[in-house]
C-alpha cells in the first residue's frame, strides 16, 4: 500500500511539473494570419483559348492574403497583395485589368475580387513583351471573400486582361502554398 502511495505522489508531481508528454490537440493551433496563393498564367488556359497576337503570353502571380480573425479564428476581414511577372506579350502591349474569378479551370465566371485596376490604370508591357513585379497592394475583400478563397482555392482562377483582349489574356487557377 505504501508503494502505491509514493507513485501516486510521484504521478501527481510529473503532472503538476509539465511531466506529460501530450500533444496540444489540433484544434488549439491558431489559423494563420497570412496565406499565400500562386497561379501559373496562359493564354491557352483562357475560355476559348487566345489563339490571336498574344497566344504565347504566360506569367506567374503571387497572391498574399493578410486576414483578420476573431478569438475563435473565423475571418471577418482582409487585404490581398497581387505580384505580377509577365512575358511573350507583343512589344508595348496594355494590360488593362486583373483579378480573381470564382470559377474552375476551363469555366469562365464573374470577377469575384478585383485589384482595382481598370483601363485608365493600364500597365505597358516593355518592348521585349515583358514586365516584372508589377504589384497591387491593401486589395479589400470581404471576409466572405477570403473564405471562400482559402476553402477552395482550385475553385478560383486569377487572370489579366489586355487592350486585344478584353475578357482575359491569361489565366490560371489558384494554388495555396
Amino acid at each position: 500500500m505504501k508503494r502505491y502511495g509514493q507513485i501516486a505522489c510521484v504521478a501527481l508531481l510529473a503532472a503538476a511539473c509539465g511531466g506529460s508528454k501530450t500533444q496540444p490537440s489540433p484544434g488549439t493551433i491558431a489559423p494563420p494570419n497570412t496565406i499565400v496563393f500562386t497561379a501559373q498564367l496562359s493564354a491557352a488556359n483562357e475560355v476559348p483559348p487566345i489563339t490571336n497576337a498574344e497566344a504565347n503570353a504566360r506569367g506567374d502571380v503571387t497572391i498574399t492574403f493578410n486576414l483578420t480573425r476573431d478569438s475563435a479564428g473565423a475571418i471577418t476581414s482582409g487585404t490581398a497583395t497581387f505580384l505580377y511577372n509577365l512575358t511573350n506579350f507583343p512589344g508595348a502591349t496594355t494590360l488593362t485589368l486583373s483579378h480573381i474569378h470564382n470559377g474552375p479551370s476551363g469555366v469562365a465566371a464573374g470577377v469575384f475580387i478585383s485589384t482595382g485596376q481598370s483601363a485608365a490604370s493600364g500597365i505597358a508591357t516593355a518592348a521585349n513583351g515583358a514586365v516584372s513585379g508589377v504589384t497591387f497592394s491593401n486589395v479589400a475583400m470581404t471576409a466572405a471573400q477570403a473564405q471562400a478563397v482559402v476553402d477552395n482555392p482550385a475553385g478560383h482562377y486569377c487572370n489579366v486582361h489586355s487592350q486585344l483582349n478584353g475578357g482575359g489574356v491569361c489565366r490560371g487557377q489558384l494554388v495555396r502554398q
